[in-house]
Parts: structure tokens; C-alpha cells; sequence
């Protein structure tokens, strides 16, 4: 099949791998602009689908917007039968979403209806849902609106959010080349009305630990939250990055250190921080951190 891949980060590049190496000819490769990057954070380093595509030898365009006319006309000109859309971050106009002879198929991380929107992933541990998993989903102009051909599901169970992505992006790419392959029975089904939840975009405010909460959900924050933005509380106006944690036994004022080895009080329970990153340190044991910055019993953290 004649196929435009449109994705940018790490989520979408199984996908593109699979889809080339079932024997699909990706004509191009739509991705985001090249960011700032690098050491100096001043680079422009192109995304991992840019890189990925480059690699193989496929055409990549990088557009800052679809909207144009001349972009539309652009890749219309390209015939594709399809186009494969994984987390590309840009909008797809009407023009766009009609071009290809058979549409565009999304790889969504959720189980539509629940969790349509830019975060599904972080917003699924967040809500402490058991299970989770990808939709293949035929493309329009709602917000993840479109019918679905193919589901897939997976528990949750202690993954972080780059668990998730990870096992997600394999499931999502070999679901999409199974239902290529068979695309002309994949009945499409119109998403149920009922269920339907909105997972925005998170804040890196939201990843600042909030102890006044129950540890559960303080122990979810780290989760969904591993490995960016990253989880954190401040301690004397530094920042510390959790990056694993355990629910723990005990009670105190939240944000109170009840031990001498980072168990902290929630607002019921407690959690107990295993893994942890200094501002500007590697991530190491929270028992070496604590060797050489010990943070004793009754240490208020906010």
C-alpha cells in the first residue's frame, strides 16, 4: 500500500518500522519542526520520526502548519492510499483528512471513548484505571472522534508512563499492520456516546508531588510522571526528582518525613521514595542520595 506516516516522537516510531518492513512503500514521512536541542539546548535536533525516516531513505517534510493551500496541494500530490497518523501533534484540515484514497488511520493510546486528547497515557495511571491500551481509529475533524476498526488492551498494573509508551508503540504498530492487512473486513464502529473522557495536556505544574493527597495517588503522580516531566518535591529551594516510589505504612502531617530513608506522610498512608535525582546529578538509590544529603525524620518537603 501506497502510505504518508505522520508522527514525531519515540511513540510513533514502531510503527513506522513496521509499517516499511510488512512491505508497505511510505512515500514521505510528516513530522514536527526540528526543536532546540542538544548540549547547549540551541541545536535544532529533528525529531526521532525525522531521524527514523531519514534513515531509511524516505522522504521527510517537516511543515510548521497544514493549513496552507500550497502545503494541502502538497501532499495530495503525493497519491497515497492511506495516510498512518501516530501522535504527530499537528492538525489535520479537512483537505488533508480527504486526500488519501482511503483516509487517515490514527494509532491512539487509549481505549476510545475514554481518554480522547493529548495525554491518554499519563491520565490513565493518574485515574488509577486498570487497563489501557491502543485504537486504531479512522480519522475526522473531532478530537479523536473518529470510528474505530481496531482495539487492543493491556493492564496497567505498577508501569510508569514509559512503560506504557514503550509497550504501547508495539502493540499500536503491529495492531495498525494487522488491520492494513486486513482492512476490508474491519468493520468500522461508531465510538459509544457514554465513557467519553478528555486526557489535556499536562502541566509541569501537575508533577509537583501534592502530599495532601492520598499516597496512592502521590505514588500514581510518579508514575504518570516517569519519565517527563518527572515528579517532584523541594527541599531548601532545590528541586528533587522522584523517580520511583512505594506505597509505605505510617501517618504525620503530609510532606513530613517520617524516617530517616524518605518515607514521606500523604494525607492517608505514606509513600517511600527508592529512586531519586538531584537537580543537575545523575539519578541514583534514594539510600546514596541520602548517604551524602541525609534528609532526617521531620523534614517538611513541599
Amino acid at each position: 500500500m501506497r502510505i504518508v506516516f505522520m508522527g514525531t516522537p519515540e511513540f510513533a516510531v514502531p510503527a513506522l518500522v513496521a509499517l516499511v518492513e510488512a512491505g508497505h512503500e511510505v512515500v514521505a514521512a510528516y513530522s514536527q519542526p526540528p526543536r532546540p536541542g542538544g548540549r547547549r539546548g540551541k541545536e535544532l535536533t529533528p525529531s526521532p520520526v525525522h531521524k527514523e525516516a531519514e534513515a531509511r531513505g524516505i522522504e521527510v517534510r517537516a511543515p510548521v502548519s497544514l493549513r496552507s493551500a500550497e502545503e494541502q496541494e502538497k501532499f495530495a500530490a503525493l497519491g497515497a492510499d492511506i495516510a498512518i497518523v501516530a501522535a504527530y501533534g499537528l492538525l489535520l484540515p479537512q483537505a488533508v483528512l480527504d486526500a488519501p484514497r482511503l483516509g487517515c488511520l490514527n494509532i491512539h493510546a487509549s481505549i476510545l471513548p475514554r481518554w480522547r486528547g493529548a495525554a491518554p497515557i499519563q491520565r490513565a495511571i493518574l485515574a488509577g484505571d486498570p487497563t489501557t491500551g491502543v485504537t486504531i481509529m479512522q480519522m475526522e475533524a473531532g478530537l479523536d472522534t473518529g470510528p474505530m476498526l481496531a482495539t487492543l488492551r493491556t493492564t496497567i498494573d505498577r508501569k510508569t508512563a514509559g512503560d506504557l509508551t514503550a509497550e504501547l508503540a508495539e502493540k499500536g504498530a503491529q495492531l495498525m499492520v494487522g488491520t492494513l492487512r486486513d482492512l476490508a473486513v474491519h468493520r468500522a464502529v461508531t465510538q459509544p456516546e457514554d465513557g467519553v473522557t478528555y486526557a489535556r495536556k499536562i502541566d509541569k505544574a501537575e508533577a509537583r508531588i501534592d502530599f495532601t493527597q492520598s499516597a496512592v495517588q502521590a505514588e500514581r503522580q510518579v508514575r504518570a510522571f516517569m519519565p517527563a516531566p518527572g515528579a517532584f518535591f523541594e527541599l531548601d529551594g532545590e528541586r528533587y526528582k522522584v523517580l520511583a516510589a512505594d506505597l509505605a505504612e505510617g501517618s504525620g502531617e503530609p510532606g513530613t518525613a517520617l524516617d530517616d530513608a524518605l518515607t514521606v506522610a500523604c494525607a492517608e498512608g505514606a509513600i517511600r521514595v527508592t529512586r531519586i535525582q538531584r537537580a543537575g546529578k545523575p539519578p541514583m538509590a534514594t539510600a546514596d542520595l541520602l548517604r551524602g544529603r541525609p534528609i532526617p525524620a521531620g523534614t517538611h518537603l513541599g
